[in-house]
Formats: C-alpha cells, sequence, structure tokens
C-alpha cells in the first residue's frame, strides 16, 4: 500500500477527512519550497499537491499563472523539484506528495525517465491537467510501474459515462473540480458538489476530494462533510503572491490559513 492509500486509510480510522494544500514549487524563489512544505504538514496538512510551473497553463487563473511566472523566472525546471522532493524525504518520509502539472515538462523528460526520478524522489502520485484518460494508457502504465498513483479531474460538466471511464483507469483519489472555470473562480454550491459526489461514488471506492472554491475554515469545513479530502490552491498561493518582498514570512501565514482550515474540519 502506498502512501497516498495508507493517509486515507489512517483518517478514515480516525473519523478525519483529508486537507490537501496546493502551492507551485518555486514561488516565490526555489529555497521557499521544503521549509514552505514542511511548515504545511506541522499546521495539519495531510496530503502536499505540489504544482509543477508551467509557461502556459491554461487550467489555471491568474493567481496561479503568476506564481508560475515568478518559480519560472527563477529557473525552476521538472528536475528542481523532484530535488525538493527528495529533500523534504530526507526528514518527512510519511506525507504523500501529489505533482500537479501540464504534460509537456513530462514529455521532454520522457515517461520513464521521469517515473523512474520520481519514484526515487518520493513522489506518490502525478496528476497531469491537460491528458485525458483515453489518451493516457501508456503514460499510466509507466507510472504505475513505478507505483505512482495517476489522479484525474472531474467536473461538474463531466457526463456519468465519462465519470466511470476516469474512475477505471485512476488511481490514489478522484479530484473532483467543484465549480465551473479555472483555479480561482467563483463561490462552491456545496449541495450542488454533494449531489455529484454521490454519483461518482457510485462508479469507485477511492477517495473523492474536491477543490476549488475553497477559502476559508468555514467553506473547508462543509467540503470536508461531503467530501473524503479538501483540496485548497488559490488562497495560499495569494498569500505568498502577498509576502514576495518579504519571503522570512511566508510559512507563518500559510499555516495560519491551514491551522484553521484543520481545526474548522476537526471541529
Amino acid at each position: 500500500m502506498g502512501r497516498i492509500s495508507q493517509c486515507f486509510e489512517s483518517l478514515k480510522v480516525g473519523g478525519r477527512k483529508a486537507l490537501i494544500p496546493f502551492i507551485t514549487a518555486g514561488d516565490p524563489q526555489p529555497s521557499v519550497t521544503v521549509p514552505l512544505m514542511h511548515a504545511l504538514v506541522d499546521a495539519g496538512a495531510d496530503i502536499i499537491e505540489l504544482g509543477v510551473p508551467f509557461s502556459d497553463p491554461m487550467a489555471d487563473g491568474p493567481v496561479i499563472q503568476l506564481a508560475c511566472e515568478r518559480a519560472l523566472s527563477h529557473g525552476t525546471r521538472l528536475l528542481d523539484i523532484l530535488e525538493m522532493v527528495k529533500e523534504f524525504r530526507a526528514t518527512d518520509n510519511q506525507t504523500p506528495i501529489v505533482l500537479m502539472g501540464y504534460l509537456n515538462p513530462v514529455e521532454a523528460l520522457g515517461y520513464e525517465n521521469f517515473a523512474e526520478k520520481a519514484s526515487a524522489a518520493g513522489v506518490d502520485g502525478v496528476l497531469t491537467v491537460d491528458l485525458p484518460p483515453e489518451e493516457s494508457a501508456e503514460f499510466a502504465a509507466i507510472m504505475k510501474q513505478y507505483a505512482l498513483d495517476v489522479i484525474y479531474l472531474l467536473a461538474p460538466t463531466t457526463e456519468e459515462s465519462r465519470i466511470q471511464q476516469v474512475c477505471e483507469f485512476g488511481s490514489g483519489y478522484v479530484y473532483y473540480v467543484s465549480v465551473k472555470g479555472v483555479t480561482g473562480s467563483a463561490a462552491l454550491d456545496v449541495n450542488e458538489v454533494a449531489g455529484k459526489l454521490e454519483i461518482i461514488r457510485r462508479h469507485t471506492d477511492m477517495p473523492v476530494c474536491v477543490g476549488f472554491g475553497i477559502r476559508d475554515g468555514e467553506s473547508a469545513a462543509a467540503v470536508s462533510k461531503i467530501a473524503d479530502g479538501v483540496i485548497v490552491g488559490s488562497v495560499l498561493v495569494n498569500a505568498i503572491a502577498e509576502k514576495v518582498t518579504h519571503p522570512e514570512q511566508i510559512n507563518a501565514d500559510v499555516a495560519v490559513i491551514i491551522a484553521q482550515m484543520r481545526s474548522a474540519m476537526d471541529a
């Protein structure tokens, strides 16, 4: 059993839900990322989604687009991010790490080369936003050879036939995008999300985690009542952006947000 499955099993036993923060690796500068990952865990994060910066992040809103630009301005590459994961693993061998991004940087390395290096560094899962399941047979097979979970997105507009297909291809957990549009979009409707999760669970026993539209403890707690995990990104990346000129304050500011969400979810 991999770290992701172990994490959800442990949370289930404890009657808790996963809190999954997203940050862009290398934002606002590479030296910030690993200490920030540890700060997230200390504040209550269960799994970390580490964004791989890309020059054309089409599924992301302005907040994460700017984070990608900041990271890329320092030359942050996929190989650098794998070194960050390796450094993180030197003192944390338990918290699952999921790389989230676009296919191009992985293709540039080559699927098998990437999978081998990612597994060796301590990566647990991969989510490629622009790789649909029907085109991912080769990719998924190679990732699974190296014990990397392949995580897919589902959206409010996803039809039930496609939900079934995605659930058959995926592993680790399902990422349900709670609102239409790019990251940082409009507020979510919890009742509407609950109805969609009911449909998704007809087709899978995997944990179903919800992202987009989660901004504070109240929204995190509301989603945690209906989902297996809460994914939070833009509000954290915003907090990082506000302290670009004072990076020494980033860990504390982001940790406060995560701690508040953790407390609200556990209440």
